[in-house]
């Protein structure tokens, strides 16, 4: 029984543990890593033809977008995930090879021009069309028997259409453990999807971090929030431009749109125009509509019963083509641009930011988290300049987040997940964070719960059967020549009060001008004094 720890160690992509027990090989999500990375993650221990099964926590691609190149390396075994789950991979890991597909073609123009090497992609669409046909679709609450000596049961972790926690049995001869995998935890109250469900019991607990390190202040009413920022946007003549994951945010806002539609919260624009310019979140709404009434909750349900879609009003447009993409920055009228990618690394934003970033009457609004080192997260942060397409854009648009809307639960939602076992686990695995915050989220459930709790970093192997190490791996970090080190503690603290002061910030936003220069002077004297 060694559960072995490869990807989402003190990093927030790239989820993926390895279970062996009872014979078997099991992998727990197979994700990409986004965005930057600290450390170097260990090499799968075996062969990928070796792994007898996958269980899948959901569909996001930091969770489910390696499965395509298992596939592709030798794995023929079985997929498990919710039918949720299951359907929103026939979509996502597609569009992942048309993806993988593309780059590679236009690196081979590139090469080719340059004398270069052939450069294959990661995987093709047979590569995803047969790990699909691997999936084996589960229902929730309901135990499965995927091997002798192994049985699992999904639920819902609240986080995604068919997002799910696993709760995995394992035994092997006189030895029967209990292992939970939370997945990516969900956010309470959300729009269209149910809150999570709390498990009660388990030995040991491989938890996620996201947000361990702060709360997310939501407002009162989302829907009205949101209606300011395009009231006052419209206003003054601009495009609100909202780089949206495609899956599960962009389903989301339109939600909160149908309301703001609905109740005529934005005056003067009533007929005003929101698109969706994504192929990927166009199929995703498809998907959500066609599960409408088996996993929306009773909110949403309530509204199908009165006849009313949740995520459909007058005024949607949808993008398909990139000429139809072109032609939204073509009309001046003011309107909501819904575009992935979410953290603006990819994808179609990229050009809907450099039409509308130098625009001091438009809004960029982020309704998502955005990683280390991502033009997104640059933004919220304050950048005065980018880079896009080889051209310097001045930002003159108003950037804006909108504290609430997340997927994931913050610290004290966390903090319920975990509280909610009837007897403590005997070890909790904190992981799916980013690296400080993984050990600050660790530290919370030692001191303040009394828990046994670990921040394992990639390569880390634990006996489940005794309880105890069989390799506590060390940091390595990618950057050659920089020796492996861990931030202090203290360090750690010090960059959590960091981002506290950014949180006041924000929330001082149209305050008093007197307060804020005042705020600014004490903040330049701070500064001052500890700058070396």
């Amino acid at each position: 029984m060694k559960l072995t720890f490869l990807g989402a160690t003190h990093e927030v992509t790239g989820s993926c543990f390895l279970l062996e027990a009872a014979g078997k090989r099991i992998l727990i999500d197979y994700g990409m890593e986004q965005g930057p990375d600290i450390y170097e993650n260990a090499e799968l221990p075996v062969k990928p033809a070796d792994i007898d099964m996958v269980l899948l926590t959901h569909a996001h691609m930091d969770h489910s977008g390696k499965l395509p190149l298992l596939y592709k390396n030798g794995f023929s075994g079985q997929v498990f995930a919710t039918t949720g789950t299951a359907d929103l991979c026939e979509i996502m890991l597609r569009d992942s090879a048309h993806i993988q597909m593309f780059e590679a073609e236009w690196k081979n123009r590139k090469a080719k021009r340059a004398g270069k090497g052939y450069v294959e992609p990661l995987y093709d669409m047979d590569d995803a069309v047969g790990v699909l046909s691997c999936f084996v679709r589960c229902e929730y609450k309901k135990e499965v028997m995927i091997a002798e000596g192994i049985r699992v049961r999904f639920i819902d972790a609240g986080h995604l259409l068919g997002s799910s926690s696993i709760e995995v049995w394992v035994k092997e001869k006189d030895v029967e453990k209990k292992i939970i995998f939370s997945g990516d935890i969900g956010n309470v109250n959300q729009p269209l999807i149910c809150d999570p469900q709390y498990p009660e019991s388990a030995d040991y607990v491989v938890m996620e971090s996201t947000y361990g390190d702060r709360s997310h202040n939501a407002p009162v009413d989302y829907a009205a929030a949101l209606a300011e920022v395009i009231q006052r946007t419209f206003d003054r003549g601009g495009n609100v431009v909202v780089p949206s994951f495609a899956v599960g945010r962009t389903q989301e806002m339109l939600y909160f749109i149908r309301h703001i539609k609905q109740e005529h919260l934005v005056s003067g624009h009533d007929d005003f125009e929101v698109y969706v310019d994504s192929p990927l979140a166009n199929e995703a709404t498809n998907i959500f509509r066609e599960h409408m009434w088996s996993d929306f909750d009773e909110e949403a349900t309530e509204l199908l019963r009165q006849g009313i879609n949740p995520i459909g009003f007058t005024g949607l447009k949808t993008s398909i083509t990139s000429d139809d993409s072109k032609r939204i920055n073509d009309d001046m009228r003011p309107k909501v641009i819904l575009s992935a990618s979410g953290m603006c690394d990819a994808g179609r934003i990229k050009h809907h930011l450099k039409h509308n970033l130098w625009r001091p009457e438009s809004t960029i609004l982020f309704v998502g988290y955005q990683a280390v080192g991502t033009l997104g997260r640059a933004l919220v942060e304050g950048a005065t300049n980018v880079k896009l397409f080889g051209e310097e854009i001045e930002v003159k648009a108003e950037v804006l987040t909108l504290p609430g809307i997340s997927g994931h639960a913050d610290n004290q939602g966390l903090m319920k997940w975990i509280t909610s076992f009837k007897e403590k686990p005997s070890k909790v695995f904190v992981v799916h964070g980013e690296d400080t915050v993984c050990d600050l989220f660790t530290d919370r459930l030692r001191s303040e719960k009394g828990l046994d709790a670990y921040a394992p970093y990639s390569g880390t192997e634990f006996d489940l059967a005794t309880g105890k190490f069989i390799l506590q791996a060390e940091p390595v970090r990618i950057k050659k020549g920089q020796p492996a080190e861990k931030v202090t503690k203290v360090f750690a603290k010090l960059l959590a009060a960091g981002q506290r002061l950014m949180e006041v910030i924000r929330k001082n936003e149209g305050g008093a001008n007197a307060d804020l220069n005042k705020f600014t002077r004490q903040i330049h004297e701070l500064c001052d004094k500890w700058e070396r």
